[in-house]
């Protein structure tokens, strides 16, 4: 550390000023809020969730649960009584501002309905605000997120200087960023169009940029679009169930497919993915079957993770829309044809037929809400996936 300049005292450079608190940006200033805010609660008689270490839980007669991301905190009781409670102990803790009810966190609206017991997530006023920010706030919506004719490659990018220098007045990387967080968030409509456009962020064309200026279309006739869920009565309705996809050499670069997977908790979608595959699949079924893999990992993640607010299941059902794939799965036989599929994947098997841990069962494509973040669909097919999810 050295005194600024404009503030050196004469005589006195080798002084500084003593660090008596931590300060924003320091490297170790998040490990120790960390540590901080986490003797606390154990102290408090709160358990670390060991599935996500920012969860925090009291079981007993009034559960409680608190949700860390940074400084930011949302707590979850059955009682007012009880998060004033956990508001005082905390205002003993720490110097915090009660920002009363939950109405909005990270950017995402909260809007309740107690008499149908319903709860929407949205992010209406972020969403105006990106498209603000890029002068698409007046532009004419579309119906898609991404339309058939957007055939991305890096053939598309810049082949001159004189190209280069004009994209690089293009904002392409903050815009794929804020629609990447929109997608993220509360916007899995998204999730194959920003999947799409992010894996050209080092050198991006016209093309790319048009792509990325038809999702901001798209999203202004969407801007009210939100998450519902809704109480479930009976045991049943409220387990998790994941849906996997898997579109064969749509990279049209390395031709690497891509995995999409789809959960639901009391039949609300609560997560979602898009992302290439690491390797080159020789086959839809060996593309089907390595998705089911990643998408089984995260299954067992999340049924971890559920059980810590009350939802305990044996198993986890995991829809596939390929019955070659599920074969594969459930089969330990030897085939000449697969012995080239990695070991890793095959721990499927294990899952499935041995500890059973995950029951892989057919659906019927136009039944699979993960289609739609494969690849581009029909306007019919893509609402149809959106009401299963309950996106409206």
């Amino acid at each position: 550390m050295r005194q600024p300049e404009g503030y050196v005292n004469e005589g006195q450079e080798g002084k500084v000023c003593l660090l008596r608190k931590l300060l924003y940006g320091l490297k170790q200033s998040p490990r120790q809020w960390y540590k901080k805010f986490d003797s606390v609660m154990i102290r408090a008689g709160y358990s670390r969730c060991e599935y996500d270490s920012c969860v925090y839980f009291m079981q007993g007669k009034d559960p409680t649960y608190l949700l860390l991301y940074v400084d930011d905190i949302l707590i979850a009781a059955r009682s007012k009584a009880q998060v004033q409670k956990v508001k005082a102990q905390l205002a003993r803790e720490f110097d915090m501002k009660d920002l009363g009810e939950a109405r909005k966190i990270l950017g995402m609206e909260i809007t309740r309905d107690r008499s149908v017991g319903a709860l929407w997530l949205s992010q209406e006023n972020y969403v105006l605000k990106v498209l603000e920010r890029f002068n698409m706030a007046e532009a004419r919506p579309v119906t898609t997120p991404l339309a058939g004719h957007f055939r991305l490659s890096s053939g598309q990018c810049p082949q001159s200087p004189g190209e280069e220098e004009e994209m690089s007045r293009v904002p392409y990387a903050s815009a794929v960023g804020s629609l990447m967080y929109a997608m993220v968030c509360t916007r899995p409509d998204l999730a194959y169009a920003v999947s799409s456009v992010s894996r050209f962020m080092s050198n991006p064309g016209k093309q790319h940029w048009e792509a990325v200026k038809w999702i901001f279309r798209y999203l202004r006739g969407t801007v009210k679009s939100s998450l519902k869920f809704r109480k479930q009565e009976t045991e049943e309705s409220r387990t998790l169930q994941g849906y996997v996809d898997a579109d064969f050499g749509g990279d049209l670069d390395r031709r690497r497919s891509t995995t999409s997977s789809v959960f639901t908790v009391a039949e609300c979608v609560i997560s979602w993915k898009a992302e290439l595959q690491d390797t080159v699949a020789l086959s839809t079924t060996e593309a089907e079957y390595m998705a089911a893999v990643v998408t089984s990992k995260e299954a067992l993640w999340l049924r971890g993770l559920v059980r810590t607010f009350g939802i305990v299941q044996d198993s986890v059902r995991v829809h596939c829309d390929n019955q070659s794939a599920i074969h594969l799965a459930k089969d330990h036989q030897f085939h000449k044809r697969t012995k080239h599929i990695d070991v890793r994947y095959h721990r499927l098997r294990q899952w499935v037929s041995d500890d059973k841990v995950i029951l892989l069962e057919k659906v019927n494509t136009k039944g699979n809400p993960a289609d739609m973040m494969t690849k581009t669909i029909p306007m019919e097919k893509f609402r149809s996936s959106l009401n299963f999810l309950h996106v409206l």
